[in-house]
Order: structure tokens, then sequence, then C-alpha cells
């Protein structure tokens, strides 16, 4: 299921929803090497030197399970150092598809939450989710030897949103397109969230070497669950959280 747009209405501009979207953007064309593009496809190369710059990236600045548990850069060449990854892990991300269904997400549900949550304590909240994602994520290597695979991605941040919106705006109605049915439907934003929520406990069941983080996913949702209600919500803001 893909998200379209919500109905839930915003009070104020979302500065750090568009910031944290900004920032992922020019994260990922440095992940690319922009600059290098133009030269790649005069050559007839742009795919092969884009992945090449996209695997490198991922590798210097993506959150590697032994390097946060053993606070050692085994390459040494990390952007910064171990468990410090964590953070630049999140502004990064291992393709195109993989960026654009973040930055969707982040887009639709983040402005409401921020909404609730004010500037600061979102940003807050943002970061918190992702760090929880990504510690839930190499608890889960440690215990199943997938040590040295990075990790990138706003997956569980953005899934810390999910698991905000679906306390604060559990009414509001998500206009999903449905591929199976080559359709657009309202859905309650609690059965989209809670779909969504269920594919993921799913597939750590059923799937195996996806390269998807799902137990991140499922962590960040979870943080999200929760920080929502330790941070409250803004002053004035309590008038719309029925809306929908």
């Amino acid at each position: 299921m893909i998200p379209l747009r919500d109905d839930a209405p915003v009070g104020r501009t979302p500065v750090v929803t568009s910031a944290l979207l900004l920032a992922n953007l020019l994260a990922f064309l440095w992940q690319v090497d922009l600059p290098a593009l133009p030269r790649a496809l005069a050559r007839g190369e742009l795919v092969a030197v884009a992945e090449a710059h996209l695997q490198e990236s991922v590798l210097r600045g993506g959150a590697i399970p032994y390097e946060v548990l053993t606070l050692e850069d085994v390459e040494h060449r990390d952007l910064l150092p171990p468990p410090l990854t964590i953070l630049t892990a999140m502004f990064l991300h291992g393709g195109p598809l993989h960026l654009a269904f973040n930055l969707l997400f982040l887009w639709i549900f983040g402005n409401n939450v921020e909404d609730a949550l004010g500037r600061r304590r979102f940003l807050l909240f943002y970061l918190g989710c992702g760090v929880a994602a990504a510690l839930l994520h190499v608890a889960t290597a440690a215990l199943t030897g997938t040590l040295l695979a990075p990790m990138v991605g706003a997956s569980g941040a953005v899934a810390g949103i999910l698991g905000a919106y679906a306390v604060l705006l559990p009414r509001a109605r998500v206009l999903t397109f449905v591929p199976i049915f080559l359709r657009a439907v309202h859905l309650p934003a609690a059965w989209f969230i809670g779909g969504w929520f269920a594919v993921q406990l799913l597939s750590v069941v059923f799937s195996s070497n996806t390269g998807v983080a799902f137990f991140a996913h499922i962590g960040g949702f979870v943080a999200g669950l929760l920080l929502v209600r330790i941070l409250g919500r803004r002053r004035g803001w309590e008038g719309r959280r029925t809306a929908g």
C-alpha cells in the first residue's frame, strides 16, 4: 500500500520536516557523487559509477553492528567514529526507491507529528526513534550473527513517526493506492498504519536475507508509540487531534 495524502490539517509550516526531507535528498546526491555523474554519462557509465559511489557511501556512513558494539572502525574510513555512524546512517539510503518511499512517508505523516509536538521536540523525537531503531537492529544482528552488514535509511525514524501518528490521529483518513486492485481508497490512519506494522512483523517471521532491516522498523515504531506520550503535545494543538 502506498500513501498518497492524508486529510489531517496542520496549523504551522512543517519547517523541521522540510529540513529533514532536504537533508536526506542532499545526502543522497552526495552518495552518488553528483559532480561526477555528467562525466560518467558521457562515457556511458552513469549507472555503474553511481552504484559504485552509492556502495562506498553506505560502507562509510552506514551503521555496521560490529563497529557499533566494539566502538572500532574496522576499515578506518567511517564518516564518524562508531557508534556515531548511527546518526549518519539515518540520512543515507541504499537506492532511489529506498529514498523515495522514506521521503513520501516522512512528508505525509511527519508534518502532522511536527505540528503536534512542536519543532524542537519533533526533531528530538525523530532522532530518538532513529537511534532506537538502529539499536534494536544491532541487537538482533548480534543474535543472528549478521554483524558486518551496514544499515542505512530513515526508515526507523519514519516508522517512529507512523507510531506517533497512530496515537495522535487514528481517525484521520489516508488516501492509499492499493497496487493489487490498481485503485486508490481512503483508509482510516489506524488501519493503514496497523496494516503497515503487520507487514513488518510478518516479514520478520517469513523473510530472510532481504537486505531490509525489519527489526529497525519495529524498533522505531515502538519507540514512536512511547516517545510521543513522553514528550507530549504542544499547547494549542489538542483541538486538531481528532481531525478526519
